[in-house]
C-alpha cells in the first residue's frame, strides 16, 4: 500500500498548454514585470533609496519626483498584491490536482519549503529584494486555512489585511505626527527611534555601496550573511498581515470563479472597474500629499507601509478582476508573449535579479549608483523586452522554464522531461481542458 502511494505521489501534475488557465499567466505576466519595475530602485541604488527618494546617490529632481508619484499610484503594493492574490489561487489549484493522485497539503508544504530555500539563496547571494521567502512562509501558514469555505476566507483575509493596515497607519502616522511637530513626546520616544532607524540603514546602504562599487562580491555576500541572515526567517513576521490575508483572498477568488470565467461578467467588469478606480483615486491623493510634504522621510513611510496600503486593496481586486476578463482574449503579439513570460514568472523573476547583477555591481558594469530614476526604469523597460521576447520561443521548445523545471524535479524528487514530445513527457493533443499549477 505505501509503494503504492509513493507511486501516486511521483505522478506530475500536468502542465500542457492545452490544461492551463490563461488568465492566470496572463495576470502573472503583468505582475512579474511589474514588480521588476518597483524594485528596479533597489536594483541600481542603496537599499534605502526603495521607498525613500532622499536615499538616493544621484539627484532627484522635479521629473524623478512625479515618477516617484506615479510609482507609488501605479505599482507599488499593486504587483505585490497581484501576486500574492495568484499565489493564493495557484496553491488551491495545485492541491486541486495533488488530491486526484491522494496526495494533498504535504506535497505542497514541499514544494514551499523548495521555495524558501530558492528565495534563501536569492537573498544572499543576488539581490535583497526577494519575496521568495515571504511567499513560501506566508503560504506555509495559509496551508492550515485551505479547507475553509471561500466566502469565510474572503472575508477573512479582507478583515485581517484592513486590521493590518490600519495598525500601519497609526503607528507610522503617530510617528510623522510626533517628528512634524503635531505631537509632543518624551525623549527616547517613538520619534527618537524612527531617527535611529533611518541613520542605521543609511549606515548599512553606504557599506553595501561601497562593497558593490568597488566589485567586492565576496565581501558583499559576507556582509549579507553576516548582517541580514535571519530576514528571510522573519519575514512571515513583517509581512504576515498583508501577506497571508492575500492569499486567502486569491484562495477564495479562484474557488469563486474569478479567474475562469464562471461569474457573471458584467457584475465582475462593473465592480472591477470600481475597485480600480477608487484605489486609484486614493492611492494618488496620499501620493501627492507625500510630494507636498518634500518626500519627508516619514511622510513617505507613512504613505508607503500605512496609508497607501488601505488604499491598494481595492486596486488590486480590481486590477485581478479586470485583467482576469481580458487574459483569456489577450491573443495577439503583447498578449501572448505576456502570457508566457507569466508561465515563466519565476525564471523570469530570478533571471532578472541574475541579470541585474550584472548591470549593477562593480565587476561588471558597474552601474550602481550612477543612475537616476528615469535611466533606471528605462533599463527596467529594456529588461521587461527581454522576458518577452525570450519566454514564448522557450516554450515553444520546452515544456516549463528552466527553473520552473527544477522546482518541479526538486518537489517530486524526480527527473522529468523538459523537452517538448521526449519520450515521457506526457504531451497528449486534445486532452481536456484540464486546470494546472
Amino acid at each position: 500500500m505505501i509503494e503504492n502511494q509513493v507511486e501516486t505521489l511521483a505522478e506530475p501534475i500536468s502542465a500542457s498548454d492545452n490544461q492551463r488557465l490563461p488568465s492566470l499567466d496572463f495576470i502573472r505576466g503583468i505582475a512579474v514585470m511589474g514588480i521588476l519595475v518597483a524594485n528596479i530602485v533597489a536594483f541600481g541604488q542603496p537599499l534605502s533609496a526603495y521607498i525613500w527618494p532622499g536615499g538616493f546617490l544621484t539627484d532627484h529632481g522635479t521629473v524623478s519626483n512625479w515618477l516617484w508619484v506615479a510609482q507609488l499610484t501605479l505599482i507599488d503594493g499593486k504587483m505585490r498584491g497581484l501576486f500574492a492574490l495568484l499565489f493564493g489561487a495557484g496553491m488551491i489549484l495545485f492541491l486541486d490536482r495533488a488530491r486526484t493522485r491522494n496526495s494533498g497539503r504535504w506535497l505542497q508544504a514541499r514544494r514551499l519549503v523548495w521555495l524558501f530555500a530558492f528565495g534563501y539563496a536569492h537573498f544572499l547571494f543576488i539581490s535583497k529584494t526577494d519575496i521568495l521567502t515571504v511567499y513560501a512562509t506566508c503560504g506555509l501558514i495559509a496551508l492550515l486555512f485551505v479547507n475553509w469555505r471561500p466566502k469565510t476566507q474572503l472575508w477573512v483575509g479582507i478583515v485581517i489585511y484592513l486590521l493590518g493596515a490600519v495598525k500601519d497607519v497609526v503607528v507610522w502616522g503617530r510617528m510623522y505626527a510626533i517628528s512634524s511637530g503635531g505631537m509632543a513626546e518624551a525623549p527616547g520616544g517613538m520619534s527618537d527611534m524612527a531617527a535611529e532607524m533611518r541613520e542605521a540603514g543609511l549606515a548599512d546602504s553606504q557599506l553595501e555601496t561601497a562593497l558593490i562599487q568597488a566589485g567586492d562580491y565576496g565581501g558583499w555576500v559576507a556582509h549579507n550573511i553576516a548582517e541580514h541572515w535571519s530576514q528571510p526567517l522573519l519575514s512571515w513576521f513583517q509581512n504576515g498581515l498583508e501577506i497571508i490575508p492575500l492569499i486567502l483572498i486569491g484562495m477564495a477568488l479562484y474557488r469563486l470563479g474569478l479567474f475562469d470565467g464562471r461569474l457573471d461578467r458584467r457584475r465582475q467588469a462593473r465592480w472591477g472597474w470600481v475597485g480600480l478606480l477608487v484605489g486609484l483615486a486614493a492611492t494618488l491623493a496620499i501620493a501627492l500629499w507625500t510630494l507636498g510634504e518634500g518626500l519627508d522621510y516619514l511622510a513617505v513611510l507613512w504613505s508607503y507601509d500605512g496609508t497607501s496600503r488601505v488604499a491598494s486593496l481595492p486596486m488590486v481586486l480590481g486590477l485581478s478582476a479586470l485583467l482576469a476578463l481580458w487574459g483569456p482574449h489577450a491573443n495577439g503579439w503583447l498578449g501572448t508573449r505576456t502570457a508566457a513570460a507569466g508561465r515563466m514568472a519565476f525564471s523570469n523573476y530570478l533571471g532578472t535579479s541574475i541579470l541585474m547583477l550584472f548591470v549593477f555591481h562593480g565587476w561588471a558594469l558597474g552601474l550602481f549608483g550612477e543612475l537616476t530614476r528615469p535611466a533606471l526604469y528605462g533599463v527596467a523597460l529594456a529588461t521587461c523586452a527581454i522576458m518577452l521576447a525570450w519566454s514564448k520561443p522557450w516554450l515553444a521548445h520546452y515544456r516549463f522554464g528552466p527553473l520552473e523545471w527544477l522546482w518541479r524535479c526538486l518537489t517530486y524528487a524526480r527527473v522529468f522531461p523538459i523537452r517538448r514530445n521526449s519520450p515521457g513527457s506526457h504531451e497528449v493533443q486534445g486532452a481536456s481542458h484540464q486546470r494546472s499549477a
